[in-house]
């Protein structure tokens, strides 16, 4: 959509909380379908699971292997027909395709009742595989639908209120399948009528699912799965940091299947507890998700904040160590505990902590990621995209319980084989914020902007989301462009002076961002022209770039006059053709006399970065961002008038 356009959908689409979602019909019949599926895939699984581990005596399914079976029947669909299932969801409108999707799920759970009713087992495995086709057809769109009816600035939330929903829906069906099979001689039929009864209300509800049109419409099926599979991960890889983003979700999905399937283990064999205190643990992890996915919209101020995407890692890494060493020092039990004797143990408390605080950061970690992907994907492919994660998603679960069965059979303790993958947390999330800077920068400006400033932002919804764009800001500190990064949903290309990459650390740091150094002509006429080249080259490339037209920081603390490097930017650009870029002016606010600006004099000469505490702590800054200026109307005199006036 057009810059006009955007603002105009973001006052529609203001509301106080991701909760108001709910109360939307853009929204919530979506959110209550995608909700009762999830519940109903687990009622059904968890069920049927319990079925034939302590009910039926199956020779050629043992018990052992009940949940091995199921679970691989389930997530074979995902490798199979997730290719297919982006091609649908990119072809044809969402809304048919969601209709569709649930009146298949009422016709297999009319077959699970009937399976249920007469404890046909073989039928049963069947509608496990066409449950796991169903979740595989719904999941391109389910991720798919998000950014055709939300804002940037409700994605965060709106991805946050979806992980959360599909979490607790997994709980309530778990704890819903089985309580109801274990009803004595009625459970199956009760579990039968119940999976049905949560179907129909799906397709009810699938009814109100608002219109989403094709995105390519155009589009040739290809239905060779093998073939499309290989195509989808080279689509996605075509864009690096959505391609990387995809392989940080999966990575996220194998941590996390590793602690799923070691709860019940880990609650027998390491706290000694009973089925109940496994089940605590299954809840304490879904709640922590939900609660983390959540908090994702208060954390990112309601845009796409990767920056919270390292800051989950660390938290995931730290808890799921901290769990080895409160594992290790529980005491001994001389008989199985039940849940009440298991909660009154106060060390036993450390244990629920450590699980409830890992998941809580996986859940900030997925969540900017599964938004930056729905951004930044182009909307002509982006169920495919999606579904080429469903793929790598899969195959990473399954190299999960490849490695921990073989650290399991190596001799290594549940505790241990914790303790290993929260350390390999640790190396994966490295190196992917390595290959990614972009992570680490949003990280950084994230941590700077909530732990040494209180910073606030006015008149954040002129910063584009899409398009070619020039910010003209004043320039105060030494930390001005990382600020802007924590107030732009983008990534934004500085043009700095040359002598500020000397700067340790924050040097790195603008390496990193591929700032674009700049020299006087007098000093350096190569690199002067090297990088108006590269400035204009960001502009046709329709990314946003960010200018400090004063040329240097400020040495008094008042805005010094404009130099005219940003009118050559701008007149590059429209000798180019490039006509819709646009100019945003702000202003930097309260942020002269602390510790990274020019304020103490020695030797008569402003210094910066002395005197940590000059100001104390969390002291506040803003910025103040303006309305966009065409790039014809732009003149030195009236943009610094602009800025001026924002600054005050």
């Amino acid at each position: 959509m057009s810059n006009s356009n955007a603002l105009t959908a973001e006052a529609l689409y203001e509301h106080p909380s991701q909760f108001a979602l709910l109360s939307q019909k853009r929204f919530a019949p979506f959110f209550w379908v995608q909700f009762l599926g999830a519940g109903n895939d687990n009622v059904f699984k968890f069920a049927f699971t319990v079925l034939v581990t302590y009910q039926l005596q199956v020779q050629w399914l043992p018990a052992s292997m009940a949940g091995l079976v199921i679970g691989a029947l389930f997530i074979l669909p995902f490798l199979l027909f997730s290719a297919t299932s982006g091609q649908l969801a990119d072809k044809y409108p969402k809304e048919v395709l969601i209709r569709f999707v649930k009146n298949l799920e009422i016709g297999i759970m009319l077959l699970a009742g009937w399976g249920f009713v007469q404890q046909n087992v073989p039928m049963l495995l069947t509608c496990v595989f066409l449950m796991g086709l169903h979740s595989t057809l719904f999941g391109p769109v389910k991720f798919a639908y998000l950014p055709q009816h939300l804002t940037e600035r409700e994605l965060t939330g709106g991805n946050g209120m979806v992980e959360m929903g599909t979490f607790v829906a997994i709980l309530l069906g778990n704890v819903a399948g089985g309580l109801l099979i274990a009803l004595p001689l009625v459970g199956p039929m009760v579990v039968g009528v119940a999976c049905v009864a949560l179907a129909l209300l799906g397709r009810v509800l699938a009814q109100a699912v608002p219109d989403s049109p094709a995105t390519d419409p155009a589009l040739t099926i290809n239905w060779n799965p093998f073939t499309e599979t290989w195509r989808n991960l080279q689509l996605a890889h075509t864009n690096v940091v959505v391609f990387r983003s995809l392989l940080g979700i999966s990575w996220m999905w194998f941590f996390g299947a590793v602690f799923l399937s070691q709860f019940p283990a880990f609650a027998r064999d390491v706290l000694h507890g009973n089925e109940q205190v496994a089940s605590l643990l299954l809840v304490v992890f879904s709640v922590g998700i939900g609660a983390g996915a959540l908090l994702c919209e208060i954390l990112s101020r309601r845009h796409v904040e990767i920056g919270l995407v390292p800051l989950g890692a660390i938290g995931m890494t730290v808890f799921a160590v901290d769990l080895y060493f409160a594992s290790r020092g529980l005491p001994p039990a001389s008989a199985t505990l039940t849940l009440g004797q298991f909660v009154g143990q106060l060390a036993h408390w450390r244990v629920l902590a450590d699980l409830a605080l890992l998941s809580l950061f996986a859940g900030i970690y997925s969540v900017p990621m599964y938004a930056l992907i729905q951004m930044r994907s182009q909307p002509t492919h982006r169920a495919r995209i999606i579904a080429a994660n469903n793929i790598l998603n899969a195959l990473f679960m399954i190299a999960s319980s490849v490695l921990a069965g073989a650290l399991l059979g190596a001799g290594f303790s549940i505790s241990e084989l914790f303790l290993c993958i929260g350390l390999l947390n640790a190396v994966v999330a490295f190196y992917i914020f390595m290959l990614v800077p972009e992570y680490l920068l949003r990280f950084v400006a994230w941590m700077l902007t909530h732990v040494v400033y209180r910073f606030r932002v006015q008149g954040e919804a002129h910063i584009p989301t899409e398009g070619a764009a020039v910010l003209a800001c004043n320039h105060v500190s030494f930390v001005d462009a990382v600020l802007l990064m924590a107030a732009s949903p983008r990534p934004i290309r500085f043009v700095m002076d040359h002598r500020i990459f000397k700067v340790p650390v924050l040097g790195w740091l603008f390496k990193l961002a591929k700032a674009i150094p700049i020299a006087p002509r007098s000093e350096d006429p190569a690199a002067y022209e090297a990088a108006f080249r590269e400035a204009t080259q960001v502009l046709r490339e329709g990314d946003l770039l960010g200018i400090f037209p004063e040329g240097g920081i400020t040495r008094d603390g008042s805005l010094q006059p404009f130099k005219g490097g940003i009118i050559k930017i701008l007149e590059q650009a429209q000798a180019e053709g490039l006509q819709e870029v646009s100019v945003i002016p702000m202003a930097l606010t309260n942020l002269w006399g602390s510790y990274f600006s020019r304020i103490e004099l020695r030797n008569g000469e402003p210094t910066a970065m002395v005197q940590p505490f000059r100001r104390g702590w969390l002291n506040p800054v803003g910025l103040n961002v303006g309305e966009a200026l065409p790039a014809q109307a732009v003149s030195l005199d009236n943009l610094r008038e602009r800025v001026l006036g924002l600054s005050d």
